[in-house]
């Protein structure tokens, strides 16, 4: 069994630093707020640090889940960051859904201090990973990936490796721009059954045995036709995500039409007031426009 830390432990990290230590592994944890690495302990076991230093220190892994380019940065390179703990010939495994440009300048950060660092965005919402079922798409050094992923399975269905330092952020974002795509379909085609009179329950038990299934319609029909927006990824962060995309687009000159028609469209749901709403929330905006 391996000795890890696991830093950033939000509705993410939290339950995927639970598994870590459900299969043996020998975990140490930090998050920003003390209070949420205390009730960690408190309810895994483990020990909690001050530090993302404190944490790293010692460990053969070092795990993270953070907000952004700017959170993981300073979570690694800071003052107090990891970096400053850990020791050569160790592995940083970054969960964070961030920028490719921030994963190659992590990585090559790490390579001078003889640290190894693969980008491993996940897939699957927070019932993912309590159930420890996510999709990890990662980038970085084949080897280095292959010591690590036996760990990563603790809390994963699936961990690919998709090529060098980035093509993890690369591969999310391609993930979230087929999920913005299918959302916006979604409530559109909910919200059309509804107005001509159809009983949604039923148009979806029928349509979801053919084409048209998919993992957003099987979750969250439901909640939509119901117009409950609580149960998943927030539109703070899918526009985030979003944002991210379409910069990469830009400079590799692709051309995101319906994904920059879609950001907009949540940014409408931001004004709404449904900023933490889950993404499935387009519901709420196709409604709203109806009733102008």
């Amino acid at each position: 069994m391996a000795k890890v830390a696991f830093l950033g432990l939000g509705v993410m990290g939290y339950p995927m630093a639970g598994h870590l230590l459900k299969h043996g592994h020998e975990v140490t944890v930090y998050n920003r707020t003390a209070a949420k690495a205390e009730a960690w302990v408190a309810q895994h076991g483990g020990r909690c640090c001050a530090t993302p230093a404190e944490a790293a220190q010692g460990q053969e892994m070092v795990f993270c889940c953070v907000g952004n380019d700017d959170d993981l940065r300073e979570l690694i390179l800071g003052a107090e960051g990891a970096v400053h703990g850990m020791a050569a010939n160790t592995v940083f495994v970054d969960h964070t859904t961030a920028s490719a440009d921030v994963a190659r300048e992590l990585a090559q950060a790490l390579a001078d201090k003889q640290i190894s660092f693969i980008d491993a965005p996940v897939s699957g919402g927070q019932a993912g990973a309590e159930n420890g079922v996510l999709t990890v798409m990662a980038g970085g050094d084949e080897q280095v990936f292959a010591s690590v992923k036996s760990v990563i399975d603790c809390y994963a269905k699936s961990a690919v490796l998709m090529g060098d330092s980035g093509a993890g952020q690369l591969t999310k974002m391609v993930n979230q721009i087929c999920i913005a795509g299918i959302v916006q379909g979604l409530a559109e085609a909910l919200s059309f059954a509804q107005n001509a009179g159809l009983d949604g329950e039923k148009v979806v038990q029928v349509i979801s045995k053919g084409a048209a299934q998919s993992w957003q319609m099987e979750n969250r029909y439901k909640t939509m036709l119901k117009d409950e927006y609580d149960f998943g990824f927030a539109v703070d962060w899918m526009r985030k995500d979003l944002g991210i995309a379409l910069n990469e687009a830009r400079r590799n000159g692709s051309t995101l039409p319906l994904t920059a028609l879609v950001d907009q469209f949540y940014a409408e749901v931001q004004a709404m007031g449904g900023s933490r709403w889950d993404t499935s929330s387009l519901m709420a905006r196709q409604k709203k426009c109806q009733q102008k």
